[in-house]
């Protein structure tokens, strides 16, 4: 594997990174550009947190390449339109890590939405669908997921979800690549009986798409307590408790999400069900929305009006398990031990960048930077209190534009107050709102994600995790230094320059300190589109531009 250039970020010699679009423990998703064939495309860089792990460890480190070599191989075996597509592997052999080249699904991910609030039933109904479609054709071949949740689901700039990561995918008769007595994926979605050391089969993923369908509508998790043995004790040992705004979701909800896996309805009678809560209402605002940046998006639960009681559908003798039309059932799940010491190990997470809505982020002649107003549709939400934990700055109401310098101080401020930590991760201010991963004090990789909206304030989101080896946190007395004041110009310049016809979705973001490529703090400006075309100018901390890169370079 040749990196090329590191000023250029070329990877073998052909894929120039563009942006980070995410990360985990796992390694760093890029956006890149294809310089044989001209186009965008999501890059997957496999690399540990410990870049020391190959010497210490050479056995883990040998089992992460082949789990990245076996997703690349899950995925090849999956030809569907709601699974990601995968173009290219850069394999250097024994002793590297595979980079793994696939379609670059513009649209964000499903957690990045859920960053703007819960889903109405029939949203969800739908995206839930295609999910379930994505998994049938994985099924078929042989290959069950075993990680579906929210930042796994990508969605297009058309609303169609799509499924990715299948790095801990389980090939039927594959050797297991975990070590006895572990177990990998996520605690908060996994099933069950997978937690309590049984493989599972393909109705394993369906209770994981079942309670991402309920985090979605619900905006919370019900069972994710504060440590990771806590949360696989309470999917194990407590009672899921009812949904409160599923509405006509709740018996598919209540079915799916039992505690004898045979009890649970198929794939082909959940499709039912979920068709006839999509084609029973309309939502209030679609499903697709512009998302670009590169930062990992926050689910927040916010408070929203509770839809009126659907009354749910009789559905046929293929649904089963159902109970009476309009009655709630505890949801319960199975109480089993976990082994001790189980460990663990989480994939890849593959975040977009969250975008704002509707053209507004630049000022328009006549009107004062500093209020003006979205133009998204809809009447504007009141401004509420701030709940308890969280921090909200009166001077900057629902109707405002953040896009200007005094906001973002003011978004920089609140943050810091809300979370109690004085470095930042990284820091992306939409029109609307703004979403930052505030490190854990005492911590240089460990972050907890914030949001934050005009008349509610900074909120702490459900997603944690850590900085990838590469980048370095940033003090907020860095980024207050910042020269936001550069805000207007940079935006004004990159309308003109960036050749982003119509722009639907603007961001201004701290660009991160990368250490591989040597690169300082300073400010990136976003524009993009519904054709999906992108470009990006880039600034040094005193505003100064450094780069500018137009749409369809």
């Amino acid at each position: 594997m040749n990196e090329g250039d590191s000023d250029r970020r070329v990877v073998d010699g052909r894929f120039e990174l563009e942006a980070r679009l995410g990360g985990g423990g796992m390694g760093t998703v890029w956006r890149a550009r294809d310089l044989l064939l001209h186009r965008s495309v999501a890059v997957k860089e496999v690399r540990p947190t410990d870049p020391d792990l190959a010497e210490y460890d050479p056995g883990t480190a040998r089992m992460l390449r082949e789990r990245v070599l076996r997703e690349a191989r899950s995925l090849a075996r999956v030809q569907h339109p709601n699974v990601v597509t995968i173009h290219h592997i850069v394999d250097g052999g024994e002793g590297t890590y595979p980079w793994l080249v696939m379609e670059l699904v513009d649209g964000g991910s499903l957690a990045d939405r859920l960053a703007r609030g819960p889903l109405a039933p029939a949203e969800a109904a739908r995206i839930g669908r295609g999910v379930l479609d994505a998994l049938c054709a994985a099924h078929a071949a042989g290959v069950q997921h075993r990680d579906v949740k929210p930042a796994n689901v990508l969605l297009r700039t058309d609303g169609r979800p799509v499924l990715t990561d299948f790095g801990i995918a389980a090939i039927r008769e594959a050797t297991a690549l975990t070590a006895t007595g572990s177990i990998i994926g996520t605690p908060d979605y996994m099933a069950p009986e997978r937690v309590s050391g049984e493989s599972g089969g393909p109705s394993a993923d369906l209770w994981s798409l079942a309670m991402m369908l309920y985090v979605a509508v619900e905006g919370h998790h019900p069972l994710r307590r504060g440590t990771t043995l806590a949360t696989l004790a309470a999917v194990l040992r407590e009672d899921v408790p009812p949904p409160v705004r599923a509405g006509a979701l709740t018996p598919v909800l209540e079915q799916v999400l039992v505690r004898d896996p045979a009890a649970r309805p198929d794939a082909e009678a959940v499709d039912r069900m979920l068709a006839t809560v999509a084609e029973a209402g309309e939502d209030p605002e679609p499903t697709s929305y512009p998302l670009a940046p590169p930062q990992d998006a926050v689910p927040v639960a916010r408070p929203v009006p509770v839809p009126q009681p659907a009354t749910p559908a009789v559905f046929g003798p293929g649904a089963r398990g159902q109970g009476a039309p309009g009655r709630r059932r505890p949801l319960r799940v199975v109480a089993a031990s976990v082994a001790a010491g189980a460990v663990l190990a989480g994939g890849v997470i593959w975040v977009a960048l969250s975008g704002g809505e509707g053209n507004d982020g630049a000022a328009s002649p006549g009107k004062d930077p500093e209020t003006q107003q979205s133009s998204s549709p809809g009447p504007s939400p009141s401004p509420s209190p701030s709940p308890k934990g969280t921090a909200a700055t009166p001077s900057a109401t629902a109707t405002t534009n953040l896009l200007t310098p005094k906001n973002i101080r003011i978004v920089i401020k609140a943050f810091e107050e809300a979370s109690g930590s004085d470095s930042f991760g990284d820091f992306t201010v939409y029109p609307e709102h703004a979403s930052a991963s505030m490190m854990v004090p005492g911590s240089r990789t460990r972050y907890v994600n914030y949001t934050y909206r005009p008349g509610t304030g900074a909120e702490q989101g459900i997603i944690k995790g850590t900085l990838t080896s590469s980048y370095e946190p940033v003090s907020a007395k860095t980024l207050k230094d910042l020269r936001w004041d550069a805000v207007p110009a940079l935006l004004a310049r990159a309308d003109k320059e960036l050749k982003v016809e119509e722009p639907t979705s603007r961001y201004v973001m701290m660009r991160q300190p990368n250490t591989v490529f040597d690169t300082p703090v300073g400010i990136k400006v976003y524009l993009s589109n519904e054709y999906s075309e992108s470009g990006v100018l880039e600034a040094d901390a005193q505003g100064r531009v450094e780069e500018v890169r137009p749409a369809g370079r």
